[in-house]
């Protein structure tokens, strides 16, 4: 007359596992792992991309000037031409591009990077040339030691 009782009679589904919850924890790792990818991809990259006509600067002992809160405009001549940015331009275009960039302040700073090779006269043909255009804030770029 003794019943016997099964152990999984009380549970639903007979003698069948009960099914876990789904595991919803974000794994970070491939996160962070393409995060420092790109950090290096960027931090090599970073000084491929100045922009800018390749010059031979001349060294020089001077020291570094005092930044102003306007980026000043990059002239530079070599043998080939003058460039601003990486636009070549002609002696005739540097001043009325000069005025337009900066909106007429005559007292933006203008660096002007020439090649060492080139002949002392053409420089000071363009300084000159920037100087009269109404620019008296115009500093010579070298390569400090």
């Amino acid at each position: 007359m003794g019943a016997k009782l099964n152990a999984s009679s009380g549970r639903r589904g007979g003698g069948r596992r009960q099914r876990h919850a789904a595991f919803s924890e974000i794994n970070v790792t491939p996160f962070v792992d393409v995060m420092l990818i790109l950090l290096i991809v960027f931090m090599v990259a970073a000084p491929l991309m100045t922009a800018g006509v390749p010059v031979d600067l001349p060294e020089s002992e001077a020291q570094s000037l005092n930044q102003d809160d306007a980026t000043p405009v990059e002239v530079t001549l070599t043998d080939e031409g003058i460039f601003i940015g990486d636009s070549e331009i002609s002696q005739d275009r540097l001043i009325p591009l000069l005025v337009a960039m900066t909106e007429g302040q005559g007292d933006r700073r203008i660096f002007l990077r020439a090649d060492k090779g080139l002949n002392y006269g053409e420089v000071m043909r363009v300084l000159g040339s920037i100087n009269a255009g109404g620019f008296n804030r115009v500093a010579l770029i070298s390569v400090g030691q």
